[in-house]
């Protein structure tokens, strides 16, 4: 809405304009003042002089009074010198020799009802003739300096971007005369916008200051540099925390009591230098202490503000001026100026289209005013000498006498390329001065800027500050602006969702960590790593295994070495006394099977230890699975065929008959290994593999073999189904005879067994460890020794020890008095 309003001003006055057109349709007198010279070419000049701040009323279409207002001291300061620069090049003898350069400047104080001035820079021998022929349309002027703020720049622009009359601002410094379309004349020897907003953001990360307020006016310059500002701070960590338009008439007290109230402790103030001057005026006024401010280069170097009593308290003041370079000769030429002029207070000088309302100001005033723009002023007018020095060819003999044109001046502007004080003049492709440099400087106790740093854009971006130089207002110390404190080690940031800079802390939990580049999330360590809780890192997990080397592997692994010798021994013994009747009850040939299965399941014993590969995992399960349920089908054969032998036999004699005709026992034991070793096998796509136990402890990877139980279920039945039928036949012939009563020792091994592998898989629910391989391993072992000792030493006792035991006829007596007792 306010932009409609403006837009609507400017339509009104730029009509009141036309109707003063009549002015400047004849020939004026002309008389010598400051604000013009005659000469071969001629340059406008805009300069606002005078400042309108306020709103100005009037009964019919006038122009405005512009000595009436205000008096800007620096505005006159760089009016004065664009004339030095002008006489400096007329007194040249390298640069446009013979040839002489005039002015007429215009004190351009207002935006929107000072157009007169504009009219008469664009006017052809005094008419406006806007549908003359191009060849035709010879401005009065090769070319405008001016004006100085981007709103003035925006609204006097137009006029002259069609017949591409160079306008060469030395302060507007919105972005959008960035727009080679829309502005295709316009070029400028300030810095723009984006160059204060990156020195600005730079300082704020450079002293860690986040939670920031910015103080604007409402005009195209100022508003430019905010929007600027919210999206240069996207990709940081900075917040604009409080933002306000202020102007000369602005309530302070409610503002500073904002900013107070959300504890923020820096100002950026991107305002004109009136506006600067009542705000850090109504500071000082209002108490407002312990602050850090931010001046823009339209106000930072302000000697007025430098010198005012009590502008210590409001804290530490950090400028951004550009650098005031000294232009010899420039201060006798104000002080020659003054004393050539005489004026008198009470009859202010008045000139045939300009009053220059000096007041009480002097020289000294003059000189003393802010320099920041005054080389932007100065290279301003050299570029368009130099230009026009290249457009007519001259030498040092002289110039070519050739028709020069606005464009051709344009066209040699943009490709300048010259020294001036030291610094390159030199433009780029958006007409903006690539030699931009930035002074940093801090208003000092003894109430002058000192210089303490600088911020560079060509040939390349370079930042330096000197932070010693710097007395903070907080006893030395960096002052702080945060929303929320920094979080402690290990905490991240939780936000509040409406300001990224306001957050509360949060501890990382354990497995997790917190990364300086991510303070917002905390991160899981991998599966290999752990981390206490509050950890900023992860660390490697210790590698959990049982080594060959341990003690208990060694001794599980003599042990097995031992299971191994004693069924070779027993396998010997056996068959040095295979037909005596100890091992024919034994089972015969079926004990040398056993005794065979029993050595092969030992082989899995020793892939428990050392670190689990895929071919270790597979040896680890598969031998003992696959050859004791073959060792189990020999014993429920064995149980079967007593119990067939002493009570079935007599109840059902054709099933002992088809028994042995078809011998059952080797084809149930065939049937068992073929079945159980297709079980196996028909699971090779998901076979046991090396697998990192991570869920058992923080700080330990336990290196195991992942089995699949269901993938396994069928083929762990199959031994699991033996050993119950072999429990039951055993359990029917325990009241056998007792040189017969194998049953009674296959029932006692079983119950070993149950409870051996109950116990295990208890440990295994409860315990989570390395050592439970040792236990599985120890399980296994413990398997082969209860058949091992349960069933086969006592029958080498009785071949050994007890031979008499071992005859055909003590077994007969035992049958006989057996059958006896069942008779009875």
């Amino acid at each position: 809405m306010a932009h409609v309003v403006l837009m609507a001003a400017r339509m009104k006055s730029f009509l009141a304009s036309l109707c003063l057109l009549g002015i400047f349709f004849h020939p004026q007198t002309q008389c010598k003042s400051e604000f013009n010279l005659k000469g071969d070419f001629t340059i406008g000049g805009l300069f606002d002089i005078h400042d309108v701040s306020e709103e100005v009323h009037h009964e019919r279409p006038e122009a405005i009074n512009c000595s009436s207002h205000r008096f800007i001291p620096s505005n006159y300061q760089r009016f004065q010198l664009m004339r030095f620069s002008v006489e400096e090049i007329n007194n040249s003898s390298s640069l446009l020799p013979n040839l002489s350069l005039g002015y007429e400047v215009f004190d351009h104080c207002s935006d929107t009802l000072s157009f007169p001035g504009v009219l008469r820079l664009m006017s052809v021998n005094g008419f406006i003739q806007p549908w003359a022929e191009p060849n035709n349309k010879v401005s009065r002027v090769l070319a405008v300096i001016g004006p100085f703020t981007s709103t003035q720049a925006m609204t006097v622009a137009p006029f002259f971007m069609p017949d591409l009359i160079p306008m060469v601002s030395y302060g507007s410094s919105s972005s959008v005369f960035s727009s080679k379309v829309k502005y295709p004349s316009f070029l400028r020897t300030g810095n723009p916008n984006r160059d204060v907003i990156d020195v600005i953001v730079t300082m704020l990360q450079r002293f860690n200051w986040s939670w920031v307020a910015f103080l604007y006016s409402d005009n195209d310059y100022a508003n430019d540099g905010l929007e600027l500002f919210i999206r240069k701070i996207k990709t940081t960590e900075i917040c604009l925390a409080y933002t306000k338009i202020v102007n000369q008439n602005t309530d302070y007290s409610l503002i500073f009591k904002s900013i107070e109230d959300q504890m923020i402790n820096v100002i950026i103030v991107f305002t004109s230098e009136l506006t600067a001057e009542v705000l850090i005026e109504s500071a000082v006024q209002l108490n407002v202490t312990n602050k850090v401010w931010i001046a823009t280069d339209t106000w930072s170097s302000n000697k007025k503000l430098l010198k005012m009593k009590g502008i210590r308290k409001i804290g530490t003041v950090l400028g951004l001026p550009q650098p005031a370079l000294t232009i010899a000769g420039f201060s006798e030429f104000i002080t020659s100026f003054e004393s050539q002029s005489q004026y008198k207070e009470d009859k202010p000088p008045k000139f045939c289209n300009q009053v220059s309302n000096w007041g009480t100001w002097r020289a000294k005033d003059i000189l003393d005013a802010d320099p920041s723009f005054s080389y932007p002023v100065y290279s301003a007018v050299y570029a368009i000498a130099h230009a026009l020095h290249k457009v007519l060819q001259c030498d040092t003999a002289g110039c070519n006498n050739i028709p020069v044109y606005p464009n051709m001046i344009l066209a040699e502007i943009q490709k300048s390329n010259f020294t001036l004080l030291n610094r390159t003049v030199l433009f780029d492709e958006t007409g903006v001065l690539r030699s931009g440099l930035f002074s940093i400087v801090v208003w000092n106790s003894s109430g002058d800027e000192e210089d303490i740093g600088f911020y560079s854009f060509y040939p390349k971006v370079t930042f330096f500050i000197n932070i010693s130089k710097i007395i903070w207002h907080t006893d030395g110390e960096v002052p702080t602006s945060v929303c929320s404190p920094e979080c402690p080690t290990g905490y991240v940031r939780n936000p509040n969702k409406i300001q990224k800079c306001c957050f509360t802390c949060e501890i990382c939990p354990a497995a997790t960590y917190v990364n300086v580049e991510d303070p917002y999330k905390c991160i899981h360590c991998k599966n290999t790593e752990w981390s206490e809780e509050g950890s900023t890192s992860c660390n490697l997990r210790q590698l959990e295994y049982i080594p060959f080397t341990d003690t208990g592997a060694i001794a599980i692994m003599v042990s097995t070495w031992v299971i191994v010798g004693l069924t070779l021994s027993v396998s010997v013994l056996f068959a040095i006394n295979y037909n005596t009747p100890v091992v024919r009850s034994a089972g015969g040939p079926m004990c040398f099977l056993i005794l065979g299965c029993l050595s092969l399941c030992s082989i899995s014993v020793f892939f428990y230890f050392g670190v689990p590969t895929p071919a270790s995992c597979i040896l680890r399960y598969f031998p003992f699975i696959w050859f004791y349920t073959v060792c189990l089908a020999c014993f429920v054969v064995r149980s079967f065929q007593i119990v067939c032998i002493f009570r079935i036999s007599a109840k059902f004699p054709s099933l002992l008959i088809w028994w042995k005709k078809y011998h059952g026992q080797w084809l149930l034991i065939s049937t068992s290994f073929v079945v159980q070793a297709l079980l196996l096998f028909s699971f090779y796509h998901d076979p046991p593999q090396p697998y990192n136990e991570t869920s058992w402890h923080p700080k330990q990877i336990v290196l195991f073999c992942y089995l699949n139980l269901k993938a396994t279920s069928c083929s762990l039945f199959l031994p699991i189904s033996f050993a119950c039928l072999c429990f039951v036949f055993s359990y029917m012939a325990k009241d056998l005879p007792k040189n017969y009563n194998e049953a009674k020792a296959i029932t006692f091994c079983l119950l070993l067994l149950i409870f051996t592998w109950t116990l295990f898989i208890t440990v295994y629910m409860l315990y989570h460890g390395k050592y439970i391989q040792t236990l599985n391993a120890v399980t296994v072992l413990l398997s082969l020794y209860y058949f091992l000792v349960g069933y086969f030493l006592p029958k080498c006792y009785i071949i050994l020890f007890q031979p008499n035991k071992n005859t055909q006829q003590y077994f007969q007596s035992l049958i006989q008095n057996y059958t006896k007792t069942i008779s009875q």
